[in-house]
């Protein structure tokens, strides 16, 4: 089942002889439990078509369709509802609010969503055992590592049960070791947990972890290929000239 569909998706920012594209006539797919990587040079659209996706920007022409339905269609409420119960965001510095624990800081899209106190606590803190934190419910940001912070980012973003997770660039801030262990982590949200995930990285070694890269170049897919293993990747890779 597909999960999210774009068709001609296209950002242009000015008008005239200003103007840029960003973002050019995209057809993408992605189905329920699927992983797909998105790379391509700086300013190919890479983050562009994550805010589309995700409602956080509106095309200039195209479509954008999340479980079914439209998003341009949406209302700004059914948007902000959209977002919060269908979609989760991961960023690569994590947005955690410093004064607050690892389980507030998870329960916060259930709270802002009307979920009681207890109850958005009781699913934060058993998404944070999912994700190996259930040692640290009660460290602050400041008390956790690069990489558990950005297990408490993504235990935030599933926690409200989206059925798509938007990573952009997740491992950009974290050492080798870490960037590892967070992109198996996501590997298990599509596998395991049923998320379709999608993720912009720049490093080859994370987009190996994913189903399919997708590859982009001046605001179009050049490139769309199933991997097995870090070896396609990297004649996919190579294939596109990124390598």
């Amino acid at each position: 089942m597909a999960i999210v569909e774009t068709k001609g998706l296209t950002k242009v920012y000015g008008s005239g002889e200003t103007a840029v594209v960003a973002l050019d006539h995209v057809d993408l797919t992605l189905d329920a439990g699927e992983f797909v990587a998105v790379m391509g040079p700086s300013g190919c659209g890479k983050s562009t078509l994550l805010n589309l996706i995700g409602g956080l920007d509106a095309p200039t022409s195209g479509t954008v369709v999340i479980d079914g339905r439209e998003i341009s269609t949406l209302s700004d409420d059914e948007m902000t509802r959209l977002r919060r119960e269908r979609i989760g965001f991961v960023f690569q510095f994590f947005n955690l609010i410093p004064v607050l624990d690892a389980s507030e800081n998870a329960a916060l899209p259930l709270v802002l969503n009307g979920t009681g106190a207890a109850e958005a606590r009781r699913k934060a803190e058993e998404w944070l055992g999912r994700v190996g934190l259930g040692d640290r419910l009660r460290a602050r940001p400041d008390q956790l590592s690069g990489g558990q912070q950005q297990r408490v980012a993504i235990a935030r973003a599933l926690v409200s049960e989206p059925a798509l997770v938007l990573a952009d660039e997740p491992t950009g801030n974290l050492d080798s070791k870490s960037s590892e262990e967070i992109a198996s982590l996501l590997r298990q949200v599509s596998a395991e947990w049923g998320r379709a995930v999608l993720m912009v990285t720049h490093d080859p070694r994370i987009a190996a972890h994913a189903d399919r890269i997708v590859f982009m170049r001046d605001g179009r897919v050049v490139d769309d290929t199933k991997i097995a293993d870090a070896a396609s990747a990297r004649v996919a890779m190579e294939r596109v000239g990124l390598l």
